[in-house]
């Protein structure tokens, strides 16, 4: 049996043009390199797996002029684990091998992940090496919690934040890897493991994986990445509210009940409820249906749904969805307040008129006559 390399090792991108979501350094990187204006103290910021570490080896190959298409352990490029080794004696033997000069190349670059989790002692003895090092030294330092780098390392590097990867992006990436492997994929399942990646690259690479080992060769569908991914399906949340529209609070409260039965969580319901509400609000003007991070066919079932939704209406089942979010973790009965909270949702006319507010759910029936 052939070894197997998952796709987030097997697709590591060899080259800056290859590195998605990040355009602003890699830009920055490769115009440094080619000028030759490449600080010696790089620290490169941001979340799990959006490419910090593949943009070091990058680097480190580019100034040595490696122009292998293949990741290669040189004896110019060390990787130290700073998680593992965080004390001041790992950080001495680091600074014993920064005198010695490269055999070949260029450049030594010395590439420190995870950088923050370094004590206090080792970072103060890795200072002096920092500031004033070797004209052949580079050091790239990565860590996703920026704030725990001490203020004295932190001035003496060149600073990179990088950002989440959006959803499209990664949905673009999932697709090319999709054609390379020749596995059949349907839009829609591409677009829910970006989300669920949570705008980590690496996450829904891997995600990718598990979804392609589950069909077994076949096509990778969406109704397969809500079973495995235990997702709630977009069609819930419009019953749901077409359910609210017609005043008629049975509809929800079976859905709900129906929910529930299959594991999942009110809270997560609640929590997905609010974000439909969110995306057909921001349906209703051409200018903000960019924010939504849905398929291009759900997009589409937003904008219908969203006609017949009045702005006012939406606020207020919003403001209820979200007390109902934030009370939820302390009620000593979880699912009432859910149901509670979809009875008021289905009765916020009847509370307009006991106001004597002008009936909100008039100007909806009228509309989907």
């Amino acid at each position: 049996m052939e070894s197997f390399v998952v796709s987030a090792r097997k697709y590591r991108p060899l080259g800056f043009e290859e590195v998605v979501g990040q355009e602003h350094i890699t830009t920055t990187l490769k115009n440094a390199i080619d000028n030759n204006k490449l600080a010696q103290a790089l620290l490169f910021c941001g979340p799990r797996g959006v490419g910090k570490t593949t943009c070091a080896r990058i680097v480190a190959r580019m100034i040595n002029g490696f122009e292998e298409k293949a990741e290669v352990n040189s004896l110019n490029i060390f990787e130290l684990d700073a998680a593992s080794n965080n004390s001041v004696e790992d950080i001495r033997n680091l600074i014993d091998q920064v005198r010695y000069p490269p055999q070949f190349g260029k450049y030594k670059v010395y590439i420190i992940d995870e950088v923050h989790m370094l004590s206090n002692s080792a970072f103060n003895a890795f200072l002096k090496t920092l500031e004033e090092p070797p004209s052949y030294a580079i050091f790239i330092l990565a860590t996703t919690e920026k704030h725990k780098v001490i203020p004295t390392i932190l001035s003496r590097c060149q600073i990179f934040d990088f950002n989440r990867i959006q959803v499209s992006d990664i949905a673009r990436q999932l697709k090319k890897v999709a054609d390379r492997e020749k596995i059949k994929v349907e839009e829609e399942a591409l677009h829910l493991i970006a989300q669920k990646a949570d705008g980590a690259l690496r996450d829904g690479l891997s995600i990718f994986d598990l979804m392609v080992t589950f069909s077994s060769g076949k096509e990778v569908t969406f109704k397969d990445v809500i079973n495995n991914l235990h997702i709630l399906d977009y069609d819930y949340y419009f019953k749901v509210v077409d359910g609210l529209l017609a005043e008629n609070a049975t509809q929800p409260l079976l859905l709900l009940d129906e929910i529930l039965r299959k594991g999942f969580d009110g809270h997560n319901f609640i929590v997905g409820l609010s974000e439909h509400l969110r995306n057909l609000l921001v349906s209703q003007d051409a200018r903000t249906v960019g924010l939504m991070e849905v398929p291009d066919n759900t997009k589409k079932k937003y904008l219908e749904q969203s006609q017949a939704s009045p702005s006012s209406l939406l606020l207020s089942w919003l403001n209820i969805a979200s007390h109902c979010d934030i009370n939820y973790k302390s009620s000593k009965s979880q699912r009432l307040l859910v149901e509670l909270a979809l009875m008021k949702m289905a009765n916020v006319n009847a509370v307009f008129q006991s106001n004597g507010t002008a009936p909100v759910i008039e100007a909806v029936k009228k509309k989907l006559k």
